[in-house]
């Protein structure tokens, strides 16, 4: 796969789609969402929506399995997000990563960044925008495994030319740019590509897919509805109202956060069922919902796409392994609730990305796996 000047692979805007010179999507304050944050629970500090890196992963899996016809018309729909690496200067970046062992590939690292909501007519108009979730995704070299690695929205970090502050506000102070440099002065990981998911606009999957089941823990009420303790089948609408339930709820946003990571993997098992492989109008409507929530940086073609795809054929959700930055526990920085990393730990993990061995090595990071969610 072929490098451009900033050393993100397989590089090309021939057929890359709408292009847009402003930010890609409004991202949500962080306020909202501050009020549980104090909670000392460990695993609430997962605070991320983990299927947004399996949504890439669905894409090109699909994508590629012989459905190479269908590259320009679901390629095509992901809108494109101008100049995310071009202010970034080359000889400052993190190395790519060398893998231990020789393989046909090289590594691929996306940054993920997601939103709960986006309105139709308003990309790129909120400047001040902070990102409500933040991920690494790594494509291995052989094309055998898939690291998903969340990064605390909250995380208290360095902010190249702002100082100390929350990881999210680097892309309110300069955009998806700045908010690379920042991971990869944080990390030392090079960014390959960039994407940016509206989870809002995925809940139109959910009836393309004919609805979804989700393990609801225990009885809560959200607007018209009320989700029973047990399997709840939802409509998009149901979807819409579950996911949005901030209040109520016995571990209160880190619940929600909960509820979105159960959903996601809800709608991706359904997207990979035969009943949907097996009708070709369902998957082809499911697709065009789940592209049209997704924005990637323009260097990423609709011909790259496919052949990232295309070598990602093999790759199943099992073989996806999901993380979270190791933290120490949350503080307070003035009037703002914040969440402190564990550099140390943190630093093994981000030499094994390096080296391309994290999947050889995740038994290191038990306790910053992921947990699983009922469904």
């Amino acid at each position: 796969m072929r490098s451009d000047e900033n050393g993100a692979p397989g590089h090309g805007t021939g057929d890359a789609g709408r292009v847009r010179d402003t930010a890609p999507i409004p991202l949500l304050s962080a306020s909202a969402d501050e009020v549980e944050e104090e909670r000392p629970r460990r695993r609430g500090l997962r605070r991320v929506l983990i299927g947004l890196g399996v949504l890439a992963l669905v894409l090109a899996v699909l994508v590629g399995g012989g459905l190479w016809f269908l590259a320009d018309r679901w390629g095509g729909n992901i809108d494109r997000v101008s100049g995310v690496f071009a202010d970034l200067e080359a000889d400052a970046r993190p190395a790519p990563a060398t893998p231990q062992q020789s393989a046909g590939e090289d590594p691929v690292t996306f940054l993920l960044v997601g939103s709960d909501t986006r309105s139709e007519g308003e990309q790129g108009a909120d400047p001040g925008g902070r990102s409500d979730a933040i991920m690494l995704a790594r494509l291995s070299a052989d094309r055998q495994h898939a690291q998903l690695i969340s990064i605390p929205r909250d995380s208290w970090v360095e902010i190249p030319g702002h100082g100390m502050d929350k990881i999210n506000a680097s892309y309110a102070f300069g955009g998806p740019s700045l908010l690379v440099q920042t991971v990869e002065q944080l990390t030392q990981v090079r960014i390959d590509h960039y994407v940016a998911i509206d989870f809002e606009g995925l809940v139109q999957v959910t009836d393309d897919l004919g609805g979804v089941d989700v393990v609801v823990a225990e009885t809560t009420r959200n607007g018209p509805y009320t989700f029973t303790a047990g399997v709840n089948h939802l409509d998009g609408d149901q979807a819409r109202w579950y996911l949005g339930q901030r209040y109520g709820l016995t571990g209160g946003d880190f619940d929600r956060v909960k509820r979105q990571q159960q959903y996601l993997r809800a709608m991706f098992d359904k997207l990979f069922s035969s009943e949907t492989f097996t009708s070709p109008p369902k998957l082809d409507a499911a697709m065009l919902a789940v592209t049209s929530a997704v924005s990637v940086d323009e260097t990423l073609s609709n011909a790259d796409l496919a052949s990232l795809a295309y070598s990602m054929r093999d790759v199943t959700p099992g073989d996806i392994e999901y993380f979270t930055a190791p933290v120490l526990g949350i503080g307070m920085e003035g009037p703002a609730s914040v969440v402190y990393l564990d550099h140390v730990t943190a630093d093994r993990m981000w030499e094994y990305l390096r080296s391309d061995s994290l999947a050889q090595n995740a038994d290191e990071f038990a306790d910053e796996a992921l947990p699983d969610v009922p469904r």
